[in-house]
């Protein structure tokens, strides 16, 4: 990692920040509450970015929060070499890998919003599994032909990966870390978030079916007919109305996200 400034003044992060980044810091948090509720998450390993609005500079949790402590506030503001432009009080740092992972796939990516990792357990056994995801689920076919893969490097922290991080992903929003876990990417928080829990849901479908018995596989010209329903706007929302279902959720249950 860079270097480190001084940590953030006595105001508040909301009064050093724009709105903009605001609203950002209030998804970011809201994304990994989520993860958490849904019991997606590895401790306290693994890491949600966001951009920051009209610049090259991103959002990270603290290495050593659970997802379910992590706030708006709390969020720390990184270049993409990894210097502190903000950093949040507290004794949690930004994790070395997580930095390698994330800065890469935003430095390489200028439509990448929001870039998740997961080490989930239903999508890391799929990426495990030599056939990759399969079409198994309508879940499944909203990625056909759609997911990247990278193979096994170690732990993330060789700077040098981050080229072959962004190749193997190229135009995907989502790839499979091969033994490893995945990578999802949106344009918005919102966006990352909902394709990520339909990967999750999509592979939590496929290791259930291939305990059970015999498969039955659709045809391929079939499943290459759902990737264009998925991105058409008259049939989707733009992840409006789940998001903000999922927003009353937490407002109900963890509401201290947006603080």
């Amino acid at each position: 990692m860079g270097s480190e400034p001084g940590m953030v003044r006595d105001a508040s992060v909301r009064d050093q920040v724009s709105a903009a980044e605001w609203e950002t810091r209030v998804q970011l948090a809201a994304c990994y509450r989520l993860f958490a509720h849904f019991g997606m998450t590895d401790l306290i390993y693994n890491h949600i970015t966001a951009r920051v609005p009209g610049s090259e500079h991103i959002l990270i949790n603290g290495y050593g929060l659970l997802y379910d402590e992590v706030t708006a506030s709390n969020l720390h503001k990184i270049d993409l070499d990894g210097n502190y432009v903000l950093r949040a009080p507290g004794e949690f740092a930004v994790n070395p890998a997580g930095y390698v992972i994330h800065s890469a796939i935003h430095g390489g990516r200028e439509d990448a919003g929001c870039v998740i990792h997961t080490h989930s357990r239903a999508a890391t056994a799929v990426s495990a599994m030599k056939c990759g995801l399969l079409p198994l689920s309508q879940s499944a076919m909203f990625f056909y032909g759609e997911v990247g893969y990278h193979d096994f490097e170690g732990p993330a922290v060789n700077l040098d990966e981050r080229r072959r991080l962004v190749a193997d992903l190229g135009a995907h929003d989502v790839m499979l870390l091969r033994n490893h876990g995945t990578v999802t990417v949106g344009r918005t928080v919102p966006r990352a978030f909902l394709t990520a829990w339909q990967l999750e849901s999509a592979c939590r479908i496929q290791v259930d079916a291939m305990a059970g018995g015999a498969l039955v596989m659709p045809p391929q010209d079939l499943c290459s007919t759902v990737p264009p329903v998925a991105r058409d706007p008259r049939f989707q929302n733009g992840s409006g109305l789940e998001w903000a279902a999922l927003l009353r959720l937490l407002d109900r249950k963890d509401p201290d996200y947006a603080q």
